[in-house]
């Protein structure tokens, strides 16, 4: 269930979406009717929250974990694709130099990786995405640096 509800964007066909929603969640239609403000949007099984300042990759991190998401895991060349800006997003090697993980601590398996990177080395320990290419956008940057981020939060069946 969630932690937080958030709140919606009303730009996909929503009425279907939020009755199998609402019997998924135990929460009312009319309450996620009243969430659909805007500040989050649904795309393939997820709310994404896109921010519009910027934080360091920790900061950012701290931010999705307040609003009961996390920095956004990406799975599939269409999530790629709907989160290609330059963004925080939720991978790291600051536990094992070369070792890259996602948030949750699952392995890196699929990546999109811009061509030669990760180059960083030890001073570069946190991923981000560029908007420049949609497929292969992905660069290892220092966590202290600020960009704006991207949190996800999974509708759990």
């Amino acid at each position: 269930m969630f932690t937080a509800l958030p709140k919606l964007n009303c730009d996909f066909p929503i009425a279907s979406f939020m009755k199998r929603l609402s019997m998924t969640t135990g929460v009312s239609t009319a309450s996620l009717a009243k969430s659909c403000q805007g500040e989050w949007e649904y795309f393939n099984g997820s709310f994404y929250y896109i921010s519009s300042i910027e934080k360091t990759w920790q900061e950012s991190r701290d931010d999705c974990l307040q609003k009961g998401a996390d920095l956004v895991i990406i799975n599939s060349k269409e999530e790629q694709v709907h989160v290609c800006k330059i963004m925080w997003i939720g991978l790291t090697d600051s536990e094992t130099e070369g070792t890259w993980k996602w948030v949750d601590g699952t392995p890196l398996t699929k990546s999109y990786w811009d061509s030669e990177e990760p180059n960083g080395g030890e001073r570069e320990n946190c991923g981000h995405t560029y908007l420049y290419n949609l497929e292969n956008s992905w660069n290892d940057t220092p966590c202290d640096l600020s960009y704006s981020w991207i949190c996800e939060m999974k509708v759990r069946p």
